[in-house]
C-alpha cells in the first residue's frame, strides 16, 4: 500500500509536469500525516508532521493509512519543489456529512459510532476534530485558486472531546443511548488542530457539527445503513 500510494502519486505529478499545461496541483493528503507523533502538542499545525518510523514501531491504530499518507505527501511536496511544480497538500480531519457513493464512508462510520452504538470505534472519538465533506470541497477549490496558497493546510472546523460529543449527541439525538461511562478513569490527554494558516489565506467554514451530522445520518437512513 506505501508503494502504491507514494509510486501513485508520483505517477500523477509526473504526468502534470509533462503535460506543460498543468501548473498547479492541490493534493488531498489527511489530518493523519500530521498528528501520529511524540510531540507531546496540544494543538498541531502544519510544522508537525505523523512520525513513520513510530508508527511502524508501535503499530497505532491507523498507521496502515497513516504512514502511505504521510509518505505520498512529502514526495509530492519535494517532487513540486525539485521540479518547480505548484504542489499545494490540504489535510483534512475527520470528514462528516451527505455522501453520495453506494458505500459507508469510513471517515462518516467512524464519527457515527456513538450514534450506531459501534464501541469499536470509539477510540476514534476521544478527542475528535471534524470538518464537512462540502468545506473540504470548497477548501480544494479555494487553494486551487489562491495565488498565495504554499505548502500544506490543515482544514478542520471542530474541535471537541468524547465528553462533549456525548453531550451534543445526547441534546440532538436523545433516542440514543449514550456510554455515559465508557472511558471513566482513563488518561486522555486533549489536542486539537489548527485550520488558522487556511483562515489566514481568507477561507471561511461554513458548516456546523450539527449539520455534518445530520447531513450524514440522513444520508444513512437513505442508503439503508440505520
Amino acid at each position: 500500500m506505501i508503494n502504491m500510494a507514494v509510486e501513485g502519486t508520483l505517477g500523477i505529478l509526473k504526468a502534470c509536469l509533462n503535460s506543460k499545461t498543468v501548473k498547479k496541483v492541490v493534493l488531498t493528503s489527511s489530518i493523519a500525516a500530521v498528528v501520529f507523533n511524540n510531540s507531546g502538542l496540544e494543538e498541531f499545525n502544519e510544522n508537525s508532521w505523523t512520525d513513520v518510523e513510530l508508527c511502524r514501531s508501535t503499530k497505532v491504530a491507523g498507521s496502515s493509512y497513516s504512514i502511505p499518507k504521510t509518505l505520498a505527501e512529502q514526495t509530492a511536496l519535494n517532487f513540486g519543489e525539485e521540479h518547480g511544480l505548484d504542489v499545494v497538500a490540504i489535510n483534512p480531519s475527520v470528514v462528516v456529512g451527505p455522501f453520495i457513493c453506494p458505500h459507508f464512508p469510513a471517515s462518516n462510520y467512524i464519527a457515527l459510532s456513538l450514534y450506531m452504538g459501534n464501541r469499536d470505534g470509539y477510540k476514534y472519538l476521544t478527542r475528535a476534530q471534524f470538518v464537512h465533506i462540502d468545506d473540504v470541497v470548497s477548501g480544494h477549490l479555494y487553494l486551487f485558486e489562491s495565488p498565495n496558497a504554499k505548502g500544506r493546510y490543515i482544514c478542520s472546523s471542530v474541535n471537541t472531546t468524547f465528553d462533549q460529543l456525548v453531550k451534543f449527541h445526547s441534546d440532538r439525538y436523545p433516542e440514543i443511548e449514550m456510554p455515559l461511562d465508557f472511558f471513566k478513569g482513563m488518561d486522555i490527554n486533549p489536542f486539537c488542530f489548527s485550520s488558522k494558516k487556511l483562515l489566514d489565506l481568507g477561507f471561511k467554514f461554513k458548516y456546523s457539527l450539527e449539520e455534518m451530522y445530520d447531513g450524514a445520518i440522513q444520508s444513512c437512513y437513505e442508503k439503508g445503513f440505520l
